[in-house]
């Protein structure tokens, strides 16, 4: 045990202050880049560093590679360049200005430009990349309303590409790339996690499990040189001598950070999306050194009123009996309109001949069953005439193929007018609203975190969702593009970092 373990224990190191250099006498690791995390932004930072030949330390608090990555779906977010292999071959030409435009929309009134456009321009090479990493995708398609079909099939719709706003501003084209897995939610999460992690272990990248990144050493300066890791229940100095690349994850676990920074989590439950350790410990590392924190408010969150895809044709109202969305977007936007709506009941309309059951894991129950609007009126206790006017101002449009309020897409319109009907309850805090945070460090493309001015702190570097990156805004989030952002920045982090100038 060194002079520092004996001297200071576990419960010294906080995450939210950095180890002064100045009381470090040895190291007991020393590396080129240490990798914090194990999920996609991790394993693919730390495959780029060692394959620059940068010696490359990885860290990850639990006992195997994943985090909450591994429990996504697969989908990664491609396009451009004239499109994918899975695009050209099911009829899609996909070129780098609509999927831009597309990507700018997406995140929000600030998104980052030039992270945008460097993604948009080098996609169809970062997706030769992830297949180089072993991943198998196929090319076939699969059209309609599908979220993790499991069944090996590759190309969907995963976003608000074909819903207004959108496709009046951007050619639609379906992006969302799903490895060849199969079974519930498609498995593509862990297929992905397995396959990046085996090619880490490959290029000699030296792992350890178990192992809890406390604090960042730093110099007076707020120069970053290492970590104090928690190894074998005892706290380890570790020297980094080209950087540090915090890749733990968001905040969705941490109530205090929630509370400060993103309060409408605590109307959704606890359905916070993640593997157990997204603690925002990455983020109070990178704001310890004196990196800036951004749209730290900002979460993703959805509602899945489909499968079944007939559900997609009902409408939405809130608890006053008024619509507010277009139903064909993107279910992350759906539940965003669904939080700004007053009150916490939310109800989808549907008649007869688009009801099926709810999925189980949506939570979405029957709240009422009439013969007539007017009956389901009464028994949601809406004021008189307010639902039966929706319905009926809907149902006289969607008769013609319109939706002059909300701009519904023509294949998902049908008047609501063969009884039985039915209002099913999407509650906010009862239905199935999983969340997840989009704030974090603020980064430059190229990973090295910055502070509130602009300026770069040496040695620091971080990926994934432990900084904001490429999705920003729930409103125009597009499934993949976090595993997207993940990859493809996790990947110039870990360039970046072994590129940098030893200190």
């Amino acid at each position: 045990m060194s002079t520092q373990s004996r001297r200071a224990g576990t419960e010294d190191f906080r995450a939210s202050r950095p180890w002064p250099l100045s009381q470090v006498s040895d190291w007991q690791i020393e590396t080129d880049v240490v990798v914090v995390g194990f999920g996609a932004a991790g394993a693919s930072a730390a495959i780029e560093a060692a394959a620059a030949g940068a010696r490359t330390t990885l860290f990850e608090v639990a006992s195997g590679s994943g985090g909450t990555s591994a429990m996504a779906g697969g989908d990664i977010y491609l396009g451009g360049n004239g499109g994918t292999p899975a695009q050209r071959e099911n009829g899609f030409e996909d070129s780098t200005e609509d999927f831009f435009r597309y990507m700018m929309l997406a995140g929000g009134p600030d998104a980052d430009e030039e992270r945008v456009r460097l993604y948009a321009e080098a996609a169809l090479d970062h997706f030769d990349w992830l297949k180089a990493q072993g991943i198998p995708y196929r090319t076939s398609y699969l059209p309609g309303k599908v979220q993790a079909p499991g069944t090996g099939d590759c190309l969907i719709w995963s976003g608000n590409e074909d819903a207004w706003p959108f496709n009046e501003q951007a050619q639609p084209c379906p992006r969302g790339h799903l490895p060849e897995a199969y079974g519930e939610l498609g498995g593509g999460g862990r297929m992905l996690l397995d396959n990046l992690a085996a090619r880490a272990t490959e290029l000699g990248v030296d792992t350890h499990f178990d192992a809890r990144v406390l604090c960042l050493v730093a110099d007076e300066s707020a120069q970053v040189h290492g970590v104090v890791v928690r190894l074998a229940g005892e706290p380890r100095f570790v020297r980094a001598t080209r950087g540090v690349i915090l890749c733990a994850g968001g905040f969705a676990l941490d109530r205090e950070m929630l509370r400060e920074y993103a309060p409408v989590t605590a109307r959704l439950g606890d359905d916070a999306l993640s593997a157990g350790y997204d603690d925002g410990s990455g983020i109070r590392m990178g704001q310890s050194v004196g990196g800036a924190a951004i749209h730290m408010d900002e979460i993703f969150t959805t509602l899945p009123i489909y499968p079944p895809a007939s559900h997609v044709k009902g409408i939405l109202v809130n608890e006053q009996g008024q619509r507010f969305v277009n139903e064909d977007a993107y279910p992350g936007r759906i539940a965003i309109h669904c939080l700004r709506q007053p009150g916490d009941r939310i109800f989808l309309l549907v008649d007869h001949a688009i009801f099926e059951q709810p999925s189980e894991f949506s939570r979405i129950e029957i709240a009422a069953v009439g013969e007539s609007w007017e009956e389901i009126e009464r028994e949601l206790e809406m004021v008189e005439g307010t639902l039966v006017h929706s319905v009926a101002l809907f149902n006289q449009h969607a008769a013609k193929g319109e939706d002059p309020l909300f701009h519904k897409g023509a294949p998902y319109l049908k008047a609501l007018d063969e009884p039985p009907f039915a209002a099913l309850a999407c509650h906010i805090g009862e239905a199935f609203y999983p969340y997840f945070t989009l704030g974090g460090l603020r980064v430059r493309p190229s990973g090295e975190v910055l502070t509130a001015e602009g300026e770069i702190i040496p040695g620091l570097y971080a990926a994934g969702r432990t900084c904001s990156g490429l999705p920003r805004s729930a409103e125009g989030y597009s499934s993949g593009m976090s595993l997207g952002d993940c990859t493809f920045f996790g990947r110039m982090a870990g360039r970046a970092a072994a590129g940098a100038a030893p200190r």
